[in-house]
């Protein structure tokens, strides 16, 4: 969810490889949302279908995994990809619309009608304008949704029963996301609490009756997640073969209103929402306003919706981030403000389960379950363990044998750094999350104390006389030598790691339009002209190099 408020949060673990047997490849990878690529086909917004060329341009670095954020869709006015309408499916907006047969070249003006200059200004747009992105995109999915019924669907060709083929495969999610889709869309986009009672509380003759009303827009967004994932199944392909992975992101909870909590009411709390406990720099705690897991009724059917939601994203990604992995041992949960309680006093949020012990146990038989299912596709998990974390859950993980973070600009003491020679080979390093600044950022924010720390680490006292405040191609170097020579199985970089600027991905606790829109600044082919960005990623194909990963 949100980034760590104390900067020495991750500290505490010791976790190491559960058996020396368990040799694992050391590999380095790049974060960069999905939203983030670009290429001369996209239309104001990363796709699926510009993994491929963003791939194949980090390769010759040495970089041999592609990080992404989640890809759930995001309703609209949102932007944060941990707000997502359903734990499954992949958000329209990331199609390839010049991969679409609905929708050839000569077709797109047609498509678009007046919005063709809104297209224009989409692609030119330096962040991801998600209202002119969506509006264009909608648009044109609508008409090549228009011309596969027409010519496909109406005829029963064989690609309409491929389309029929996939709803089969994905018949443990598909049907209620696009029920709740197409629903949403006839009650003008309101809340599903708010949809007539027969619908809300899912009685089996009155959703058959819209079923049927609305059948048009339930193909219409199976459709769409058919094209979706029709085009992930390649760009997967072609990384593979290129020898590099993709690693997704499980966010911890899905939004009140998503198909998900509607379909499946009686294993959320309604009464109920997540947060995370107050800490030295939020006395108060936060209070997300999402809606915590029943967990008692969850236990009743041995969590068979996250064993399903992993075993799902482990057909997506070859292994995946768990977010907020301590929600999952013990959820942080405040009442519904309805009132206050006796005295005047604000009911208390509490702990679910209460006490270390059950904390313990419930937690090891969840993320078991969800090992289980990501299993079933070969994928592995990886927890992301920062925040407010007892050590008992980091040894915990390490009895189960997933890697959890360690992020070099937490893992101190005050200003004593600690060695990422010395990191635990079952875990992942970095600079810094999606949720944090940039390194370049991060160095020449340092007060003169705490950068002097950095420069204690063994790596780097015998040059310290090399490296001020400023960043430097020299720095930039140094600091990739430093966490490329963790012990650490994996080492993933910040897209802006990698090309040393000064971007960010999200500010938590702010809103605005600067927040998950970040796109590079071109596609790579165009990047990789410029000097400053071909000098960058030498430096970290060198560093990689020397550090033996790969």
């Amino acid at each position: 969810m949100s980034s760590p408020s104390a900067e020495n949060q991750s500290q505490g673990s010791s976790q190491s490889s559960p058996s020396s047997s368990d040799a694992r490849r050391r590999i380095s990878g790049v974060t960069v949302p999905l939203f983030s690529l670009r290429s001369d086909r996209s239309w104001g917004i990363g796709e699926i279908g510009d993994l491929p060329e963003f791939a194949a341009w980090v390769l010759p670095v040495g970089l041999r995994l592609v990080q992404l954020l989640p890809l759930g869709e995001v309703s609209g006015g949102e932007t944060s990809p941990y707000m997502a309408l359903s734990a499954f499916g992949i958000d329209p907006m990331y199609i390839s619309l010049s991969a679409v047969p609905e929708l050839p070249a000569e077709a797109v003006g047609e498509a678009l009608g007046e919005d063709a200059e809104a297209l224009e200004r989409a692609k030119k747009s330096p962040r991801v304008d998600y209202d002119l992105v969506r509006r264009v995109k909608g648009r044109a999915l609508r008409f090549a949704f228009d011309r596969f019924e027409r010519e496909h669907h109406a005829k029963q060709t064989p690609r309409a029963a491929e389309l029929a083929a996939f709803v089969k495969r994905q018949s443990d999610w598909l049907p209620d996301y696009a029920q709740f889709r197409a629903f949403k869309d006839g009650f003008g986009g309101i809340a599903w609490w708010d949809w007539p009672e027969e619908i809300r509380q899912r009685k089996p003759e009155a959703l058959e009756k819209l079923r049927h009303e609305r059948a048009r827009d339930v193909l219409y967004y199976e459709y769409v997640q058919w094209l979706a994932h029709t085009q992930w199944e390649a760009a997967r392909a072609d990384l593979r073969g290129k020898g590099m992975e993709i690693m997704g992101d499980l966010p911890f909870m899905v939004a009140r209103d998503s198909a998900d909590v509607w379909a499946h009411q009686d294993e959320f709390r309604h009464d109920m929402s997540v947060g995370a406990p107050p800490d030295q720099f939020n006395t108060e705690g936060q209070n997300w306003g999402l809606p915590p897991y029943f967990w008692a009724r969850m236990r009743e059917n041995d969590f068979a919706w996250l064993r399903r939601r992993c075993r799902y994203t482990g057909l997506l990604c070859d292994r995946f981030r768990i977010d907020h992995l301590v929600g999952f041992y013990r959820t942080y949960i405040f009442p519904e403000q309805k009132g206050q309680g006796q005295g005047g006093e604000r009911p208390k949020a509490t702990f679910d389960p209460a006490e270390e012990p059950a904390q313990r146990e419930h937690g090891e038989r969840v993320v078991r379950a969800m090992i289980e299912g990501a299993a079933e596709t070969g994928a592995k998990l990886v927890a992301e363990d920062l925040g407010a974390v007892p050590p008992w859950v980091r040894a915990s993980l390490t009895e189960l044998g997933v890697p959890g973070y360690k992020v070099l600009i937490w893992e101190k003491d005050d200003v004593v750094f600690r060695n990422p020679a010395e990191y635990p080979p079952l875990s992942v390093s970095c600079f810094g999350t999606h949720d944090t600044d940039s390194v370049v950022v991060w160095w020449e924010s340092r007060d003169d104390r705490e950068r002097a720390g950095v420069l204690d680490l063994p790596q780097l006292a015998p040059r310290r006389q090399e490296f001020g405040r400023e960043f430097t191609k020299e720095t930039h170097r140094a600091l990739l030598d430093l966490i490329h020579g963790a012990k650490s199985e994996l080492v993933l970089l910040l897209v802006q790691d990698v090309l040393a600027t000064r971007d960010r991905i999200n500010t938590p606790g702010t809103v605005g339009p600067e927040n998950w829109s970040l796109r590079l600044a071109a596609p790579p082919a165009e990047m990789d002209r410029d000097p400053e960005v071909r000098g960058a990623l030498d430096r970290v194909r060198e560093s990689i190099q020397a550090s033996g990963r790969g």
